[in-house]
């Protein structure tokens, strides 16, 4: 009958590793009377050489022994098995001891003899540890398959040269990446990919959109505050920084950030150090920053709006990903792989789409780039049931406006109608907003440009 201290049954797989047999045989009687299943060896290499035979779920490993000791066949043991929980243990141990041995990645410390109420918590705990551990390993897993770059659909040879690069920089988690590119094009995307393809950052992936946040709430934001930084501030709280540690941190629009807040990032990217708000304290800045945006960073440093110094440091390796028309021989790949995605989400089982409408969306310009075909396709797979989805089944921008208006248009009539109580500048440019958007089907950033406003001034 196995014990309740051993939730996973039998299964549970424990390794001792002690050169004293005495200390062996105690220790493994009573893992056996609790129901592990219980493997010996006395040394270090042993040990090693049954670990690249035999999964286990926990190592306790003698500190001390002659040839490989506990803290060197831990770090050997971490090399196969990242998430392997370790216990060490001694009957020389100290405080001083048990500090190393922690922050070299041991779970947790015992010291001979055993009390077996202490024992079988700190083994609960351990298992539980690595259990999660594991879990944790295999969700990462998911979503680097999930993102990873051979999920990006194209066959465009400059979509391919930008994934080649990406690939590389990758590999280098403490280098700066600017991916640049018209809305809609996937700049998040790739941003996740290459944070997933890095294989050496154990943290999670945050993104922040710099132009969605008021200004004065951005660098709150970013940074984190302590209590009473500021009036509304109860609590201390997490800032994006402290929320991507290991990570990877993509500031999503970087072009429409203030520029205090730039002057504050780039001692950041500088330092690999930030603050909290209301706090002098130093914390480390161990992310990989990735930064995005639609705008030409370029330019916005003649004009004064993004600093020349930011600019150059954020620069480091640019990623350009050229807008959907320019690359149309990736749109039927594209179509494929949606419309599979649609018919798992929506349970239908509607054939495909008609030549005349898949000509149709590659003649299209796609100003919303990718995410406007994808809006397109979903809609028209909603409107179907088991036919073909045809040119009437789409609503493209270019059905009812052939010519998008653009940056260089020279210019646009409008036809407005109010009443007497309607009447007021309010509503002209209210009516001026809606009308532009509709005429640029949809797409926020290329009515504001054409508007010449400020993005976040269109949004609100």
């Amino acid at each position: 009958m196995l014990s309740e201290q051993n939730p996973l049954g039998s299964d549970t797989r424990i390794l001792i590793v002690d050169d004293e047999e005495i200390s062996l045989f105690s220790l493994e009687s009573h893992l056996l009377e609790h129901g592990y299943t219980v493997y010996c060896t006395s040394s270090g290499q042993e040990a090693l050489s049954l670990l690249e035979k035999q999964t286990v779920h926990l190592i306790i490993s003698d500190l001390v022994m002659p040839g490989m000791d506990g803290i060197h066949l831990m770090l050997a043991a971490k090399e196969l098995h990242p998430a392997l929980p370790v216990i060490l243990c001694t009957a020389q141990g100290s405080v001083a001891s048990a500090v190393a041995a922690i922050k070299q990645g041991a779970l947790d410390f015992l010291e001979k003899p055993f009390d077996p109420q202490s024992l079988d918590m700190v083994l609960d705990r351990a298992l539980k540890f690595g259990r999660l551990s594991g879990e944790n390993a295999q969700l990462r897993e998911h979503f680097r398959k999930r993102f990873s770059f051979h999920n990006i659909i194209t066959q465009s040879p400059a979509m391919q040269q930008i994934l080649e690069l990406a690939a590389r920089v990758a590999a280098s988690p403490k280098t700066t990446i600017s991916i640049t590119g018209e809305s809609g094009v996937g700049k998040e995307v790739l941003a996740r990919a290459i944070h997933y393809e890095s294989g050496c950052l154990p943290g999670r992936f945050v993104a922040i959109n710099c132009a969605a946040i008021p200004e004065s709430l951005l660098e709150s934001e970013l940074f984190g505050h302590v209590r009473g930084a500021f009036t509304g501030a109860e609590r201390d709280r997490e800032g994006k920084f402290s929320l991507a540690s290991g990570g990877t941190l993509l500031l999503d629009e970087i072009g429409d950030m203030p520029l205090s807040l730039q002057a504050k990032l780039l001692r950041v990217l500088e330092e690999r150090t930030f603050e909290k708000v209301g706090t002098n304290t130093p914390l480390p800045a161990d992310f990989r920053i990735i930064v995005a945006t639609h705008r030409n960073l370029a330019e916005l440093v003649t004009q004064g709006t993004f600093r020349e110094d930011l600019f150059h440091r954020i620069n480091v390796v640019p990623l350009t990903i050229p807008p959907l028309r320019e690359r149309q021989e990736d749109i039927p790949l594209l179509v494929t792989f949606f419309l599979d995605l649609f018919r798992q989400h929506q349970g239908k089982a509607f054939p495909g789409v008609s030549k005349k409408a898949l000509d149709l969306l590659v003649s299209c310009p796609w100003p919303g780039n990718v995410r406007e075909l994808r809006n397109a396709l979903e809609y028209a797979a909603i409107m179907v049931s088991d036919e073909l989805i045809r040119p009437n089944h789409l609503r493209l921008p270019s059905v009812s406006s052939p010519q998008l208006p653009t940056a260089e248009t020279k210019s646009m009539e409008f036809t407005i109608t109010l009443t007497a109580e309607e009447l007021s500048l309010d509503s002209i440019n209210n009516k001026v907003l809606e009308m532009t958007l509709q005429r640029c089907g949809g797409n926020k950033t290329e009515a504001a440009r054409i508007l010449k406003v400020n993005r976040k001034m269109f949004y609100r």
